[in-house]
């Protein structure tokens, strides 16, 4: 008897999203010492206009500066983590799914890097492994629903709009990343969601 098992969708894309987040966090982590030339950061940069012939990223985090400083959550001393949520009606590709998932998760560490270094909640994260949970939504409306929520929260919230070179419309909401923040924290707004 032969064995055929093959790993599931879910599984691959689950994957995919955490090799994603961990090369996202890993760039940044690598950017911030200057290892790609610069200096390493050590203080908030203004944000820099594109120059012309300057390569765009393949996909582009809320459009608004948000200079808000995520909330501490002081006395509460869980565990951290990020939540990835995942539109399911645009049919993106596993890839396309692991990609948009990485850019959440740089939108969201850069933030905490820039508003709040120092933070306990983002040490906290960083020092327990870089927690990451693939949810799954249907409709840009929802996905909009849950960042207000998460932000009413004092919560990191970035929406993921893809820049159209490949599967889907350019402009497209495609993954919303929130915190890191303690578990209990993130599943007020996330956990009657279904994993990816």
């Amino acid at each position: 008897m032969q064995d055929n098992a093959q790993p599931s969708t879910a599984n691959i894309a689950v994957a995919s999203a955490i090799v994603a987040g961990v090369t996202g966090y890993m760039l940044g982590q690598a950017k911030s010492l200057g290892l790609f030339g610069g200096s390493p950061i050590s203080a908030p940069s203004e944000h820099k206009e594109k120059t012309p012939g300057e390569a765009e990223d393949s996909s582009d985090e809320d459009s608004e500066d948000d200079d808000s400083v995520p909330a501490e959550f002081k006395g509460n001393n869980e565990e951290c983590k990020m939540v990835l949520v995942v539109r399911t009606d645009l049919g993106m590709t596993k890839g396309k799914i692991g990609a948009q998932c990485g850019h959440a998760t740089l939108a969201c560490y850069k933030h905490f890097l820039k508003n709040a270094p120092n933070s306990p909640i983002l040490r906290r994260w960083e020092y327990l492994g870089q927690a990451k949970v693939a949810l799954q939504i249907k409709s840009e409306e929802e996905l909009e629903m849950l960042q207000a929520q998460a932000l009413s929260l004092g919560l990191v919230a970035h929406i993921i709009h893809d820049a159209g070179r490949t599967q889907i419309a350019s402009g497209s909401a495609t993954v919303l990343g929130i915190g890191p923040a303690p578990k209990s924290v993130i599943d007020q707004v996330t956990g009657h969601l279904k994993l990816l």
